[in-house]
Formats: structure tokens, C-alpha cells, sequence
């Protein structure tokens, strides 16, 4: 079963948003199965809304983070700094079962909590890179796939699904995080920004360049070096799109569509880099054919979005009605549910 990726080169595309709605659907829909999360962004947005919200999530992530060791990626962390070229196989004593802090998410999802401590820590483990044997690079960027496969077998389980959140900076923990994950979903918002983040994706991760002469990235002469796999790309994702108007809906769909371009360039020169969906479908052969493989687009339920993250009640498991959360009330409509559930359901059964 793969490890999935969600990263975006550009903050504020709900990467966060998406990790913790893809990975409680998932978790909904394949009960016989523990599903790991993986928060190896600083922030632990994906965390908080996992652990219950913007009051009780903060308080358990405070909680995490304050026991000796921290409960958190950071303490896993730590202990690789201690023991970098030699796996302390400690991975398992990391891991939180969700459900015994947040009753609203499946109980078979289970947690390594995000920690600003990260980056306080980005600099040793840097430094890790650098010293020690000849392929110490190597070794460290296989820290996160030694996590992974330290909780496989305290589960005792032939594989397990993994969804790691990323932190938008191609920071040492994000290279971490994309060297251990099979695919790549790339979360992208409707503006013009997130065509040069999407640009920056395929650069930094894949080598392909925008323009002649430009320097390749260090993460991509060093994974070839090391003849290390990179994740191939399994969709990219408008998400939370507003469509508030027939204008605003044309211009959300132009920037969809040059996005859509800029991708589809790289599928006709490298189509190694994308993984066709495991639905025994062939690879398509047509733009329309591309398009309905890879491309998603999750549209915003404006409150119950709002809602639905501030609570910590998977998009998919709330209902409509009043809410009550940071001393305020608010209501949710179920037109509002229904912009975005059926997007979520829709994408998580294309999902290995």
C-alpha cells in the first residue's frame, strides 16, 4: 500500500485542509486497515484539525509536545540525530491513535504528531547529511521510510497507507517526507501563483526545468546519485475552489486550465514521472484522457469548511445545523455540504 505525499512549493493551498479530510475518508472507507498520518509540517495544522480542532487539537498537540520524550515527529527526530546512520527502530513509540483524542474520526487512524520544534531541529539534521560515512546523505533522507516501516511491524501488517502533510518550503523535513513517499498529490489554489508553485514542484522533485540553464536542485542531483525513487506524481488538486458567480467561475477555470497545460507538457515529455491510477484503466492517451485520471478539483463548502476544520469533524461526517466552537455559534447549511462531500468521497475511491 503506497505512501502518499501532499506538497505544494506555495502555503495556503489547504494541503493541511486535504490531508486531514483525504485521510479520515480513507480511513471511513477501508475500516479493515490502521491508516497512518504522517505531520512533518512545523505549523501541525493537519494535526490540530486530526486531534480535534482549534481548541482541543491545540491542547493535545501541547500535550504531545510537552511529554520527555515529545510524542511527536520531533521525538523521532531527536532520536535520529542521537543514532543518524543506525535506525534506533523507535518509530512505533511516536504514533498516536486519533480516535482516543477526537471521537469523530474513525477509530483505525492513527497520528505522528506535527512539532514546530522541526525547525529548531532542520539545522542538525543537516549537518547529519554532511557528516559521517560517504552516503550519509542518503541514509539521512531514508530516516521517514524507516518510521514508516518501524510502524508497519509493530502492526504487524504486510503494508499500510500513509498520507504525510508537507511543509511548503522545500525545507531538509520536506525533502525527508517527499524521499519517503511512493506518490504525490499536489494541492493547488486558483490563482497565478500556484502555476509557478506547480512549476517549482516538477523542478525541485523531478529535474524538469523551465528554462535553459537553469540550476538543478540539489534533492535531484542527490536522488539520482544515490539512484534513490522519487514519488511519481498521482494528481494534482484545485482545492476549496469558490465559485461565487459566472464570472469568477470563468476566471477560477482559466487558471485550472493553464495549470492543467503546464502538467500535461510534462506527461507527454516524461510520463514515467506520473503513476496511471491502479483502476485498470490504460494510460491515457488524450488530454480529456489525462485530465479525468489526474486532475481533481474540490470545491469550498465556505462555513462547513470553516466548521469542519475548527471542530476536527471530517467534512463527510458533519451534518448541518448549528455548531458552537470558540465561544461562537454558526450554522451550517447542507447546500454547503453538498459543494464539497461528494468531491471528497469522489476522489478518495480513486485512492489505492
Amino acid at each position: 500500500m503506497p505512501v502518499y505525499a501532499l506538497w505544494n512549493n506555495k502555503g495556503g493551498v489547504g494541503k493541511s485542509y486535504l490531508t486531514f479530510q483525504v485521510a479520515c475518508e480513507y480511513a471511513r472507507t477501508h475500516p479493515d486497515q490502521k491508516i497512518l498520518v504522517l505531520d512533518l509540517c512545523p505549523q501541525a495544522n493537519s494535526s490540530s484539525m486530526l486531534l480535534g480542532g482549534m481548541e482541543r487539537g491545540e491542547a493535545a498537540i501541547e500535550q504531545l509536545s510537552g511529554t520527555t520524550p515529545a510524542t511527536t515527529i520531533s521525538g523521532y527526530v531527536a532520536d535520529r540525530i542521537v543514532s543518524p546512520y543506525v535506525n534506533p527502530r523507535s518509530g512505533s513509540n511516536y504514533v498516536t491513535r486519533v480516535r482516543g483524542i477526537n471521537q469523530n474520526v474513525p477509530g483505525n487512524l492513527y497520528l505522528v504528531c506535527g512539532d514546530e520544534e522541526l525547525e529548531m531541529q532542520a539545522g542538525q539534521v543537516q549537518l547529519a547529511c554532511a557528516a559521517g560515512p560517504p552516503d550519509a546523505w542518503r541514509i539521512v533522507h531514508t530516516w521517514i521510510r524507516d518510521l514508516i516501516e518501524d510502524v508497519r511491524i509493530s502492526w504487524n501488517q504486510n503494508a499500510i497507507t500513509v498520507f504525510i502533510d508537507c511543509n511548503p518550503s522545500f525545507s531538509i523535513y520536506t525533502e525527508l517526507a517527499i524521499s519517503a513517499s511512493d506518490r504525490l498529490i499536489i494541492p493547488f489554489s486558483a490563482d497565478g501563483s500556484s502555476k509557478r508553485a506547480v512549476r517549482s514542484v516538477l523542478s525541485l522533485v523531478y529535474g524538469i526545468l523551465r528554462r535553459p540553464g537553469q540550476i538543478q536542485s540539489q534533492f535531484f542531483v542527490n536522488m539520482q546519485r544515490y539512484n534513490m525513487a522519487r514519488p511519481q506524481i498521482y494528481s494534482y488538486v484545485g482545492n476549496r475552489l469558490t465559485q461565487m458567480n459566472s464570472s469568477s467561475a470563468s476566471a477560477f477555470r482559466n487558471v485550472v486550465t493553464e495549470i492543467f497545460a503546464e502538467v500535461f507538457r510534462v506527461w507527454q515529455g516524461n510520463p514515467a514521472v506520473f503513476c496511471v491510477h491502479p483502476t485498470g484503466d490504460p494510460a491515457p492517451t488524450t488530454r480529456q484522457g489525462f485530465r479525468r485520471m489526474f486532475e481533481e478539483q474540490i470545491n469550498d463548502a465556505n462555513t462547513a469548511s470553516v466548521v469542519s476544520g475548527a471542530m476536527g469533524i471530517p467534512i463527510c461526517h458533519l451534518t448541518a445545523g448549528s455548531k458552537t466552537f470558540a465561544g461562537r455559534t454558526v450554522h451550517v447549511n447542507q447546500s454547503q455540504l453538498d459543494k464539497q462531500q461528494p468531491n471528497i468521497t469522489d476522489f478518495v475511491a480513486k485512492i489505492e
